[in-house]
Order: C-alpha cells, then sequence, then structure tokens
C-alpha cells in the first residue's frame, strides 16, 4: 500500500481553507474591482490564490512551481507577468478587502458605542542588496540615526482599540533626485495604476496619507 505523503494533505487542506475565504469575502469580485484580470489562460484569483497560498505552505515560489499544485498548471511566466502587472490596483484591493472583513465580521463583535480609529504609521523598509529596484532611495533611519537603502512604508490601518486591521499601504521613495539610487522605468503607461504608484512614492507623507483615506 503507497503512503500518502503528508504535504499532499496540508496542500489539500489550505487550499480548502483559501477557498473557504475566498468564497466568504467575495476575493474574485474585489479582484474585478482592482483591475485584476488576465487575458488568456489561468483566471487571475486563480493565479492569485496560488500566490496567496505560498505566505503558509513555507514554499518558495521556485519550489511550489517545480512540486506544487501550480506544477501542472502553469510557467512562472503567468506568476511573474501576474505581479509584475502596472495594472492592478493593490492599494484599492487591501482597501476593499479590509472593509469586507470589518464589516463583515469584526464589527458585529463590538457594541456601537466604542471608538473607531485609522492609525497611520510609518516604517523603515531596508534592502540592502539591492541595486535596480525602481526609485530605491536613501532613507533616513530614526531609530539607528542613519541613512539606510530602501524606502518608508506607509500603512493605514484601522482599530476599535482591541482589534487592528491594515487597510493600505504605500512605498515611499523620495522626491530629491539626489536621493534616489535607481529611478523609474520610462515605457509605462501613464494611464495605469503602476504609474499612479510610482508618482504617489515620490509625493510627501502627509499628502501620501490623504491619498490612501480617500481610496
Amino acid at each position: 500500500m503507497k503512503r500518502i505523503p503528508q504535504t499532499l494533505n496540508f496542500d489539500y487542506e489550505l487550499t480548502t481553507t483559501t477557498d473557504a475565504f475566498f468564497r466568504r469575502f467575495k476575493l474574485c469580485s474585489i479582484l474585478k474591482k482592482s483591475n485584476a484580470y488576465k487575458s488568456r489562460g489561468l483566471p487571475a484569483v486563480t493565479v492569485f490564490q496560488r500566490l496567496f497560498n505560498l505566505a503558509f505552505s513555507n514554499r518558495s515560489l521556485f519550489m511550489e512551481l517545480k512540486t506544487g499544485i501550480c506544477a501542472s498548471q502553469a510557467g512562472k511566466d503567468t506568476f511573474y507577468r501576474f505581479i509584475n502587472s502596472c495594472s492592478v490596483n493593490w492599494m484599492r484591493f487591501t482597501t476593499l478587502l479590509s472593509g469586507k472583513i470589518i464589516n463583515g465580521m469584526v464589527a458585529k463583535l463590538t457594541n456601537d458605542s466604542r471608538v473607531n480609529v485609522f492609525i497611520v504609521d510609518d516604517t523603515v523598509y531596508e534592502r540592502k542588496r539591492s541595486k535596480k529596484v525602481e526609485l530605491l532611495a536613501k532613507v533616513y533611519d530614526h531609530a539607528r540615526d542613519i541613512h539606510i537603502c530602501g524606502f518608508r512604508l506607509l500603512t493605514l490601518g484601522w482599530s476599535d482599540g482591541n482589534t487592528f486591521i491594515p487597510v493600505n499601504g504605500c512605498l515611499l521613495s523620495s522626491k530629491k533626485e539626489d536621493s534616489r539610487i535607481c529611478e523609474e522605468r520610462e515605457k509605462i503607461d501613464r494611464r495605469s495604476c503602476g504609474f499612479k504608484a510610482r508618482k504617489l512614492a515620490q509625493t510627501k507623507a502627509p499628502s501620501v496619507m490623504l491619498e490612501m483615506l480617500d481610496m
């Protein structure tokens, strides 16, 4: 009698759990509203779910394509094209998803008298070994009192005093050209979400914060 590998059981349980999560919060609809689509091949929601599962499977995309469920379904180009797509508005996606989680699940657990707040925080996102990442810049780390190569990650979150849920976030570069190590790509559609995100990264944090609240 053949033994069933433990990884197959884990993959099945993980896929079943994420399927239930995707159905409950209607991620297929949220992806469409965020302009995430594919012209052919696997549906965008399927590609996204495979990438989503990687966060819990302790495998890299390379190993997933070699040994996982994706091995017989799609090549690596399918996933990299989706990740690098300039048409997807990821800030809108996370905002819509967090709204469904807050209104559909968390808000029901507290009474109406509880005060809800938005929290804005920025932290340094260091990229030591990177040289050709778009808009990579020298940013000041206040905690260590040094300049590092990377970005500032500006995060908007929602809290009711007990639960904290991230709403959206934006990587900030530098408005000064002298501080930027690598510039953005020139050949990019100025109407795309990717171009708008790059321009937002070169904007001052207070203005970006207002933009994040308007999402």
